[in-house]
């Protein structure tokens, strides 16, 4: 089955087993280089907001964003999650998407779980068509000071607003939230740590993080820079939490493009120089 090149195509994609929602913006991937997005822990397309038209926009990229199994309009996930679902989604379903959308050069950009699952890709899967990444809060290790945000996530979604306000997001909410929370607060997932990823990373990084960010402190950022063998740049963020690109929208979008932008300068070199 192949990707209709449409903001809101007219059916989901069937990959690893569940039809999942997606949607595209700018060129198609024949005419230009495409971003490809990857949500946070409790994200879906819609909390994108308009963030993927812009980049579409500001890059000449395309761009394309997925719900994974469990989120937005995406088929419900089977419960519970195993402890290494972010290692299986970069296994079982990125690249065949990439093969669905006919992707021939690709960014990966991704946020949160999200960011991990393209960290993982492009240190675990010989894909020549990834030429960057663009991690937003990351993370590569279980930190205490997350593991104590997200209990309290959980604490929010029993007895506050948070399960009403993520409703309006999620075909199955239920499915959604507590896929996440409770890998994430299983005792096991104590010892989770896919850091060895960034060891076999051969292609350009922009790591953004937030200073304040309750679900990862800059440690994850000082992993990377320790271990990369390839460029990185970081943007560090003062005062903002765990969604820079919505808290710092203008700073963060800025770094997007610019990244972008020198590795199309850098691929057309190349093709040149050849």
């Amino acid at each position: 089955m192949a990707i209709e090149w449409s903001e809101k195509p007219a059916d989901r994609i069937t990959l690893g087993g569940s039809a999942l929602e997606y949607g595209c913006w700018g060129p198609a991937p024949d005419q230009a280089p495409t971003l490809v997005m990857l949500h946070e822990g409790l994200g879906s397309i819609a909390q994108w907001r308009d963030l993927p038209a812009r980049l579409a926009a500001a890059t000449g990229f395309g761009v394309l964003a997925y719900a994974r199994a469990g989120y937005g309009g995406s088929d419900p996930a089977t419960l519970p999650r195993p402890l290494n679902y972010m290692s299986l989604e970069a296994e079982n379903v990125l690249g065949p998407l990439l093969d669905a959308a006919g992707i021939a050069q690709a960014v990966l950009l991704g946020h949160s779980d999200g960011a991990t699952i393209a960290a993982i890709y492009g240190g675990s899967v010989s894909d020549m068509r990834v030429r960057g990444l663009v991690l937003i809060a990351p993370h590569f290790f279980a930190e205490a000071e997350g593991l104590t945000a997200i209990r309290a996530a959980g604490k929010a979604y029993r007895e506050g607003t948070l399960r009403n306000r993520l409703s309006k997001y999620h075909r199955d909410v239920d499915s959604a939230f507590n896929g996440w929370h409770d890998a994430w607060t299983d005792p096991a997932f104590e010892s989770w740590n896919v850091a060895d990823c960034i060891d076999h990373l051969r292609i350009p990084v922009l790591a953004i993080q937030g200073r304040e960010d309750p679900y990862g402190t800059l440690a994850q950022i000082s992993e990377i820079e320790a271990r990369i063998y390839s460029p990185l740049e970081t943007l560090i963020l003062e005062g903002c939490g765990h969604a820079p690109h919505l808290e710092y929208p203008e700073q963060t979008e800025a770094a997007i493009v610019e990244f972008c932008a020198r590795l199309h300068r850098l691929e057309r070199e190349e093709v040149r120089i050849a």
